[in-house]
């Protein structure tokens, strides 16, 4: 992992754009109470077990899969050279992207929900979500320069797809789409680039017709950006 890029301070305040905006919206139009009671949602945690196994074993897999079709599943020494790197490269990780989701799914989306069909409202945000980073794909310096972007693309645009029931099964959480962010970006799982996005795409597929009651109906969609109080 280049540590280089990641402390440059215009990189984690582009970032961190997404939950700024969010924050600055909410508290303009709720106050402070209402910004606390958006925040929240970052404890919620329960939704069905399966979720949890494809957070913890499934997204290593698909990079597994991707990697293994790549053909560097086995021949890719390990990144990192002492223990203090990994745990350097995880902490940035966990402060980094997955940061982003107070805006995508914390605000973005439900408002998006109240609207369209959990499919569409996923569409719209992970052609947004794609377009966002492409500035970063245009300066030297960050991991996206090194990519393609049309792949990372169409796999943002998929990611969306799958973390969007994941959002509504848990009732809005913000904690369980940014843990989703966190393994996507996990710096641990083998470099897959591009085929990840081909299994990304298929899990994508499998994710809408396992959910497609509720995908393509508002009616279990998650609208609230701030939960009503107990």
């Amino acid at each position: 992992m280049d540590i280089d890029f990641v402390v440059d301070p215009l990189f984690i305040l582009a970032v961190y754009a997404p939950a700024i905006a969010a924050f600055t919206i909410i508290t303009y139009h709720a106050g402070l109470r209402g910004l606390r009671h958006y925040l929240s949602r970052l404890w919620l945690w329960r939704c069905p077990l399966a979720w949890y196994a494809f957070l913890l074993l499934g997204i290593p897999l698909i990079f597994a899969a991707g990697s293994l079709w790549k053909g560097n599943l086995f021949t890719d020494p390990f990144p990192f050279t002492s223990f203090q790197s990994v745990i350097l490269a995880l902490a940035l990780a966990t402060i980094l992207g997955p940061i982003e989701e107070f805006g995508w799914r914390g605000l973005a989306l439900p408002l998006l929900q109240r609207r369209f069909a959990p499919i569409w409202a996923s569409l719209i945000l992970g052609v947004i979500w794609g377009f966002w980073h492409l500035p970063a794909f245009l300066l030297s310096g960050t991991p996206q320069s090194a990519w393609s972007f049309t792949p990372f693309f169409v796999g943002t645009i998929a990611l969306s797809v799958i973390v969007t029931p994941l959002f509504n099964a848990s009732r809005g959480s913000i904690l369980l789409p940014a843990l989703f962010h966190f393994q996507m970006i996990n710096p641990l799982w083998p470099d897959a680039q591009p085929y990840d996005t081909a299994v990304v795409m298929i899990v994508a597929g499998v994710t809408v017709w396992l959910n497609r009651k509720s995908m393509f109906n508002r009616k279990r969609a998650v609208t609230a950006v701030i939960p009503i109080p107990a």
